[in-house]
């Protein structure tokens, strides 16, 4: 069994790296990228598997289990604009998620800098049983740390419900929330009202494909309405990490065109447990 000194130092460092927040925020930072899209069960199991949220804009119901390190990151990049976006997930408890985002590349129009951070956390209410679905909450927190004018520009806070539900092999994920702007150089917020629905399914054990529908409402003259369609292929050759790569097309909105996209999500360890991903809890 591995060190779990060793373990959480490296847990420590990367999170200190700082991967980044997928773009699933305000008008202002990029767009969509995918999600998890394989169910948890009710009992903790042995076998580490990677939950991502990766590149769907839509955020699945489904959270990391227990004691679990999980890390995403993601390039995309369109006419104007590039950035790498990223995420840490931990498992605090069997149905608490904590989240921990940050940009640490944002390029538009010429013009780059380190993007924005945030933080916020997943409740999961109850887990998908029969015809239920699994539904959670998901509130997360944004920070203005973007230099040379990039990024949000004020401190911003989102709300959503999450609603997932497998249909065999066919996996469905809802969202519905409101997203709280924070006015740059004025006190009070704008409001803008987000909306997602992706699906996903496995063609084999190790691929399979995504594809979403997602926009947020009008905040203001400055953050317009939004739709974005998205598809991707994933491939996942171990249980505990998944890649993704794919483009999104922008029907309007203040994104380029088409953006295109790739990313991986990686479960690292089971801390609690102290071991990595890619080794047996057996050994």
């Amino acid at each position: 069994m591995p060190n779990k000194t060793a373990i959480i130092a490296l847990a420590i460092c990367t999170i200190g790296i700082g991967p980044s927040a997928p773009r699933a925020f305000a008008q202002e930072q990029a767009p969509p990228a995918v999600q998890s899209h394989a169910s948890n069960s009710e009992e903790d199991t042995d076998e580490i598997s990677a939950v991502p949220n990766r590149p769907t804009l839509a955020t699945s119901g489904e959270s990391v289990q227990r004691g679990v390190l999980e890390v995403e990151y993601g390039f995309e990049g369109g006419r104007g604009h590039q950035n790498i976006n990223g995420l840490v997930k931990f498992g605090l408890f069997k149905n608490l998620e904590l989240r921990f985002l940050h940009n640490p590349y944002e390029r538009d129009g010429g013009i780059a800098a380190m993007g924005d951070c945030g933080a916020g956390f997943k409740w999961k209410i109850f887990q998908q049983k029969g015809a239920r679905p699994t539904v959670s909450l998901l509130y997360s927190a944004f920070l203005p740390t973007a230099g040379n004018g990039l990024g949000i520009g004020a401190t911003s806070h989102q709300a959503l419900i999450l609603v997932s539900k497998d249909f065999g092999k066919q996996h469905f994920d809802v969202n519905e929330g409101v997203n709280a702007l924070g006015r740059v150089g004025a006190g009070g917020y704008d409001r803008s009202y987000f909306s997602a629905l992706s699906w996903s399914t496995s063609f084999t054990k190790k691929w399979g494909a995504t594809a979403e529908i997602a926009g947020f409402s009008r905040a203001s003259a400055d953050n317009p309405a939004t739709l974005t369609l998205l598809a991707a292929p994933t491939y996942s050759p171990k249980s505990w990490i998944v890649f993704d790569a794919g483009a999104y097309y922008a029907v309007y909105g203040n994104y380029p065109r088409w953006t295109i996209f790739a990313g991986v999500t990686y479960a690292i360890a089971d801390l609690y447990h102290g071991r990595l991903a890619n080794r047996s809890a057996h050994r």
